[in-house]
């Protein structure tokens, strides 16, 4: 059976001399950015500035939850556009971690849970960090949004 290790094993004593493990891959603080909004009959492709998140940052989680918002809407979970750290623009995405899921009744929705949805990925933007979002589409909607998303930088 043979023994392998992952990047930050490697790093920590499988080298001479050991590397240094970044702080957002070892023994790092979790951390929570939240965002609340309440909405009054917005327009279908409204895009809701909730928080930013820093840059460095390692996205670990995120919920979206909200009221029954319409019998038809939907809400997604991206970012607005942004500056990376190499100084590129870097276009709205409204589903970047969470594609359209139906808001026609109350619950919680789980955020980044995927690779592709962008979980344990690290923020790449300028000192602003990335403006991360809530879009609506479907329906015109009313209620309460709240967004939820825990990552570890420092």
């Amino acid at each position: 059976m043979a023994t392998v290790y992952s990047i930050q094993k490697t790093k920590w004593d499988q080298t001479t001399p050991a590397t240094n493990i970044k702080p957002n891959e070892m023994a790092g603080r979790q951390r929570v950015a939240f965002g609340q909004y309440e909405a009054d009959a917005i327009a279908i492709g409204t895009v809701i500035e909730m928080f930013n998140l820093p840059n460095g940052a390692r996205i670990l989680s995120g919920e979206c939850t909200y009221d029954a918002l319409d019998t038809s809407s939907t809400l997604s979970v991206g970012h607005a556009a942004y500056v990376d750290s190499d100084g590129d623009a870097v276009a709205l995405d409204v589903d970047e971690f969470k594609a359209a899921a139906a808001s026609t009744t109350a619950q919680t929705v789980v955020v980044a849970d995927t690779i592709a949805l962008g979980k344990n990925s690290i923020v790449d933007a300028n000192e602003d960090g990335i403006p991360v979002t809530v879009v609506t589409a479907g329906a015109e909607l009313s209620g309460t949004i709240m967004l939820a998303m825990t990552y570890v930088v420092d």
